[in-house]
């Protein structure tokens, strides 16, 4: 028996929001007092750091929930499974359902539970359940799937990745810019194919480190202090991510006996361009090698920082043929890691 993602689907947000729609934001330091560069300088910095060009966002009508459905039904008519036959729905989010201009996050029920309500599943034993584990979530929810079903309690799994960043940002904090909205969905089944996940690992790093992202007040001293918005110590996320990704990716890697040169992609969570070719090169130096040439697929450009949708977006992308020069074959080796709130790391070495 192996454990295979059988189908995959996602929700790619409608709304546009390009880095020149935030020349006219004012941006402020932490403090309160007035950022010195104007905008386009800011803008242009954050570019040449991010990567991210464009960045989506959801429509006023729709919250976490109703994306997740939409990318839950495709990944499921793409597996060609009956819904009723699902064991497990897994949804990583972090923030719940954020209605546009509320204050105030909905989470009874559980976001898992909405989607099955959603997709009108009546089966009972269909366990629903929310994730909260940072950018990792999705990853983290396919790790659990495949425990689910290597310990016989389950068959079929469905696990979602969304989030509506844009409803928890500060538009005063510069890092606002990086945020975006998406959904990503994958079935997970036990198959006779070959393939399917080979190895994982993951960690969590609390002593220092579990701050490091974190909810905070709006740098515009005047707004609500009882409203708060998703802050991040962005340096020390550089660092940590550095640090430790490559570590855990390569302890994934030889848990696998999959060599380096197997490798045919890597999925990394999309958070930062420059910070993921530093990764890459990092765990490639780890083996003495030097990454490939389009080796790690990129989605951030357009898409930004979906947090736990940038993977599942990413490989339902690159599957269905809609990254250009990129593609996926049967019998690969792929490579998915990610790192966020927690601090959380982990990874997976799949074959297709």
């Amino acid at each position: 028996m192996n454990i295979k993602i059988t189908g995959s689907g996602s929700y790619i947000p409608t709304e546009i929001v390009s880095n020149k729609d935030f020349i006219k934001h004012v941006f402020l330091n932490d403090d309160g007092t007035p950022f010195p560069l104007p905008n386009e300088v800011i803008t242009e910095k954050f570019f040449d750091i991010t990567g991210i060009e464009e960045r989506r966002y959801v429509s006023d009508d729709l919250q976490t929930s109703d994306i997740a459905t939409i990318a839950a039904q495709r990944a499921i008519e793409n597996s060609k499974i009956d819904p009723e036959t699902l064991d497990y729905i897994i949804f990583a989010h972090n923030f719940g359902n954020v209605k546009k201009g509320a204050i105030q996050t909905d989470l009874l029920p559980s976001l898992a539970t909405r989607v099955k309500f959603d997709l009108r599943i009546k089966n009972p034993k269909c366990v629903c359940y929310d994730m909260l584990f940072g950018c990792p979530g999705w990853v983290e929810g396919v790790i659990q799937a495949q425990a689910f079903i290597k310990a016989g309690m389950a068959k079929k799994c469905l696990v979602i990745g969304a989030e509506t960043l844009s409803r928890v940002v500060d538009l005063h904090d510069r890092d606002s810019m990086i945020y975006s909205d998406g959904a990503g969905a994958t079935i997970i089944e036990a198959t006779e194919e070959a393939g399917g996940i080979l190895a994982h690992e993951t960690a969590t790093f609390t002593y220092d480190e579990a701050y490091y992202l974190f909810f905070g007040n709006s740098f515009n001293k005047a707004h609500d202090p009882d409203v708060r918005y998703i802050k991040m110590h962005g340096r020390k996320i550089y660092e940590f991510a550095l640090s430790q990704v490559p570590k855990a990716m390569k302890e994934c890697l030889d848990k696998s006996g999959i060599g380096i040169k197997e490798v045919k992609k890597i999925l990394i969570h999309q958070a930062n361009e420059k910070m993921d070719e530093a990764i890459i090169q990092r765990f490639y130096k780890l083996y003495q090698e030097t990454p490939p040439e389009g080796i790690m697929p990129m989605s951030i450009h357009k898409l930004g920082n979906s947090s736990v949708a940038t993977v599942p977006t990413l490989y339902d992308s690159l599957v269905k043929g809609k990254i250009e020069n990129q593609s996926l074959h049967k019998g690969d080796v792929i490579l998915f890691a990610s790192v966020g709130a927690g601090m959380n790391v982990n990874a997976i070495v799949y074959r297709m």
